[in-house]
Formats: structure tokens, sequence, C-alpha cells
């Protein structure tokens, strides 16, 4: 079983907007929680990647 943590950064009192992290098999997982089903894996240098082309084109 897949142990899930959700985001500090997520919101919603009913836990339905949020993005949640496992790691399994070296591989880190990522997904929505409104879309549990679809599951991204990536690795932890293209996970570092995303989140700073996030923190780039935040507004």
């Amino acid at each position: 079983m897949i142990q899930w943590q959700k985001s500090t950064f997520s919101s919603g009192s009913d836990g339905s907007n949020c993005v949640e992290l496992a790691h399994r098999d070296g591989t880190l997982l990522l997904r929505e929680s409104d879309d549990p089903d679809r599951i991204l894996p990536i690795s932890p240098v293209g996970l570092v990647a995303m989140l700073r082309r996030i923190r780039v084109e935040r507004p």
C-alpha cells in the first residue's frame, strides 16, 4: 500500500484541493486528490526542476 502525504500548501478543509506525494521503489509519485487514479511518476531531480519552474511562473 502506498502511503500518500498531502502537501502543506494544499487547501480546502475537505481535502478536495490537494497535491499528494509518495515514494515507491526509488521513484516519487504525485497525484491530485480529485483524480487519485492518475499518478505521475517523477524522479527527485524532475520534481526539483518542476518546483523551480512553478516558482518562476507563479504570479
